[in-house]
């Protein structure tokens, strides 16, 4: 059958690729998302290797990740049954033995598979009892020109089990790519930078990097191919989300706060706890510009624990009601959006300001008393969870919406909140999870963005400590001693996720194994965990709030949320099982009041280097920012919570932390061309606006990240 490419070959279906059915198309849509001839391009390979090169068997090392023998077949046979069903091997050259497995596409191995034949095998090595084993190796008969030949790096590609079934492993893929590079031409992959910064940057042209991504000459062609690639996938990264940003800034029109009234004025003069720090008056006069503008405020602040984020959300929303506008904040769980409720309420005092808890426990009475006031404007601020943004809840003129801990929760359920009002509320995201500069740059870069950075005065940085399980009697005769000044300590258990019975057991055991230490009736302690109803739950929190209880015993629930300036101690126990940011949002819960705070970090004898060297970071430092930076360097940026739904760092070579000097370059870049060429008019911007009209649609960006 004679196929008609379409003009543009790139986007021509992949079924169209010579040797590729019906059946294999849909197998690498389903299964790679690749459908069409630029999808199998832009597919790189993990990495390559000079298949000419043949490994001895009896020399091979622990140490080598991929091995390639060549040899004869010396036996073969089917072992086990039903699932365990599995195909065995062995492979003999002048050294010695290797046993190759396959667990699937059993059939289709069998009968390209001969005793007594020579082949070249390459796959993953493993040692089992000793001897090396290759688990589902590609397997090619020997021929003296393919192992003695000319030395070549051939692209190893992921693939699945179900496409290997199918004949496409990694070397398949190959051969397609290989085929594809042969119909394209320099014209089909156009340039999509503009050529000065080609040159600055002395890049390869982008056909030449496809080209030598795939199948390199030479290790130095490699190099510059993926140099050349990575800065692509920053700038564009970095591009996409500046356009956002200034078509925000240009055309998204927003209410306009333009008068400081009573509301305000009554609360700074009159009811402000503290002188604010320089950090809280410069982000205020940030945000008071942003709502002044006419423009609607799309803002992220960032603050370590404890900085003062909710002063200064607090007043912005008076502000707002000096504007005659209502106010929103929405916290992701019951207990942080009580916490809020309570401390906003306490620092209004007795100011004619109408505040309101909307969470899943509210009563339906309660409802549709909240639901009314905020219809007909008698509520000035409504505080909640995310029942805030139920259909239900509608507003007279909401004006200003502030999101807590907004990693939380989805795109969707933010996106809400713009649709209560005819012009869209002005939004501010908070979060007390430092963000990594690199990070803030990539994933939340359509954002405004607003950093505290200092510690309101009087508070103290907290003693962090590590202590191994066999130290427990003296950790404990500490917490004593803290409970005999009349402070209050937090002893903290992981969560296990996959299984809430698990995590119950371990709590419980270690309530008695707390109680035995600190018995009844000279201490008292409360305990909290996600089994309780919402009432228990906050019955046990307000008897350590107010001092009732010496000792609060938690999972994690308590990571946000709880104010207790009066809690000096905080022990975390397996403490090698959470991450870095979690240790320090949990440390973040004492250190509230002027006395000297302590975490102690207790774990068992044997931890991983990983878990060392998190443990390492949390004694040496209070810096949420060099913590975060630490973190995103040990987990990498999509372990991150809450960007891998930004969508913006599906990378495909591309690493924030390893490439930050290429990430920095980018954006420099980015804010150049905007700068001189905004609506990329210029002739040599031409190729960067052609391939962003290209890719339009790839990508979901959203405005709230």
């Amino acid at each position: 059958m004679h196929i008609t490419f379409s003009a543009n070959i790139l986007a021509n279906p992949i079924e169209y690729l010579h040797s590729v059915s019906t059946l294999r198309g849909d197998m690498l849509r389903k299964e790679l998302q690749i459908f069409s001839f630029s999808d199998l391009l832009n597919y790189f390979p993990l990495r390559h290797v000079d298949k000419t090169k043949i490994d001895k068997i009896g020399h091979l090392q622990y140490n080598a990740e991929y091995a390639q023998v060549c040899g004869r077949i010396t036996d073969i046979e089917t072992l086990g049954e039903k699932r365990s069903k599995r195909l065995v091997a062995h492979l003999q050259d002048e050294t010695g033995e290797i046993e190759l497995v396959w667990f699937q596409g059993i059939n289709w191995i069998q009968k390209a598979l001969h005793e007594g034949g020579q082949y070249i095998v390459f796959g993953k090595l493993s040692f089992f009892m000793s001897k090396p084993q290759l688990s589902h190796p590609e397997v090619e008969v020997y021929s003296a020109e393919k192992a003695g030949g000319k030395s070549f790096l051939e692209p190893i590609y992921p693939t699945t089990e179900k496409l290997k079934v199918k004949g496409l492993n990694g070397r398949a893929i190959g051969k397609l790519t290989w085929q594809l590079l042969q119909l394209i031409k320099e014209t089909d992959v156009p340039e999509n930078l503009p050529d000065t910064l080609i040159k600055q940057y002395r890049f390869i042209s982008r056909y030449d990097a496809m080209r030598f991504i795939h199948f390199p000459p030479t290790e130095k062609h490699y190099d510059h191919a993926v140099r050349r690639i990575k800065f692509e996938e920053l700038f564009f990264a970095q591009l996409r989300m500046s356009l956002i940003k200034s078509s925000r800034h240009r055309f998204s029109k927003g209410q306009v706060f333009d008068k400081v009234g009573e509301y305000f004025n009554d609360f700074y003069n009159n009811h402000l706890p503290f002188v604010l720090t320089n950090a809280q008056k410069r982000v205020l006069k940030e945000i008071r510009k942003d709502t002044g503008s006419g423009k609607q405020m799309n803002r992220l602040l960032q603050g370590d624990v404890g900085s003062g984020k909710t002063i200064v959300a607090l007043m912005m929303m008076l502000l707002a009601a000096d504007n005659s506008f209502q106010s929103v904040m929405m916290a992701p769980t019951e207990i942080l959006a009580q916490q809020h409720y309570n401390s906003i309420t306490a620092l209004l005092n007795d100011m004619p300001v109408c505040v309101k808890l909307l969470t899943g426990s509210s009563k339906t009475k309660e409802r549709r008393e909240i639901h009314a006031m905020c219809e007909d404007g008698s509520l000035n601020i409504l505080i909640g969870t995310h029942a805030v943004i139920e259909d239900k809840v509608q507003f007279k003129n909401l004006g200003f919406a502030v999101i807590d801990e907004q990693h939380k929760f989805g795109v969707a359920q933010r996106a809400q909140l713009w649709k209560k009002n005819r012009i869209p509320p002005h939004v501010l995201v908070m979060t007390a999870t430092p963000i990594p500069r690199t990070l803030a740059l990539t994933a939340y870069g359509d954002l405004d963005y607003s950093v505290m950075d200092e510690l309101p005065p009087g508070r103290q940085p907290i003693n962090t400590v590590h202590r191994f399980e066999n130290k427990r009697p003296q950790v404990m005769d500490f917490v004593k001693e803290q409970l005999a000044n009349q402070r209050q300590a937090y002893i903290i258990y992981p969560l296990i996720e996959e299984s809430s019975k698990l995590d119950y057991e371990n709590l419980m055991k270690g309530y008695e194994e707390v109680k035995s230490f600190f018995p009844e009736p000279n201490y008292w302690i409360s305990m909290v965990h996600g089994k309780m109803t919402a009432a228990q739950k906050e019955n046990n929190m307000q008897r350590f709030v107010k001092g009732e209880a010496n000792i609060m015993v938690s999972t994690t629930v308590i990571e946000v949320g709880v104010n207790v300036p009066n809690a000096t101690v905080m022990v975390i126990e397996s403490a090698e099982k959470f991450g870095l940011s979690q240790l320090h949002q949990l440390r973040g819960r004492v250190g509230r009041g002027a006395e000297k705070s302590f975490c102690i970090l207790l774990t068992g004898p044997k931890i991983s280097n990983d878990a060392r060297e998190r443990l390492k970071i949390m004694t040496a430092t209070n810096d949420g920012f060099k913590i975060a930076e630490k973190d995103l360097e040990l987990r990498g940026p999509g372990d991150i919570e809450g960007t891998r739904q930004s969508g913006v760092l599906n990378f495909k070579l591309a690493n924030i932390v390893n490439d930050k000097i290429m990430l920095e370059a980018a954006k420099e870049a980015v804010e150049h061309l905007l700068e001189t060429d905004p609506d990329m008019i210029m002739a040599e911007n031409l190729p960067v606006k052609n391939y962003l009209k290209m890719e339009k649609g790839k990508t979901a960006w959203s405005k709230i990240s």
